[in-house]
C-alpha cells in the first residue's frame, strides 16, 4: 500500500465526502485535512479521478451525502470509507421536485 500526500478538500465539518484535487491511485493511504485542521488517515479503495469524491466516513444506504455543507444526494447502498462516491452509488436529489430534501 502506498502512503502519499495527495491534495483533497473537505469544506465543512458535516461533509461525508472529500474531493480529489488530483488523481489518487487505488489502495493509497492518505491524510485528509478537515476544516478544524484535524486530519484522518483514509485508504482509497479504487482510483479516484480529479474532481471526484470519496467517502471520508461510512455512509449508510438511504442517508444523505454531504459535500461543501450541502446535500448532494442519497446513498443508494452502504458506502465504505475510502470508496468512490459517484452515480453508481449516489442518487441525486437536487432540483428534483419528487426528491425535495426534508420530505
Amino acid at each position: 500500500m502506498k502512503e502519499e500526500n495527495y491534495r483533497t478538500i473537505v469544506m465543512r465539518p458535516e461533509d461525508s465526502v472529500a474531493v480529489a484535487l488530483e488523481e489518487i491511485p487505488a489502495e493509497t493511504k492518505l491524510s485528509v485535512t478537515f476544516p478544524d485542521k484535524k486530519t484522518k488517515e483514509i485508504i482509497v479503495k479504487e482510483t479516484i479521478l480529479f474532481g471526484h469524491k470519496f467517502a471520508i466516513i461510512p455512509i449508510t444506504g438511504g442517508s444523505y451525502i454531504m459535500k461543501y455543507g450541502e446535500v448532494i444526494g442519497k446513498a443508494l447502498r452502504d458506502i465504505e470509507e475510502g470508496e468512490h462516491v459517484h452515480v453508481h452509488n449516489l442518487e441525486g436529489v437536487r432540483g428534483r421536485g419528487d426528491k425535495i430534501v426534508g420530505n
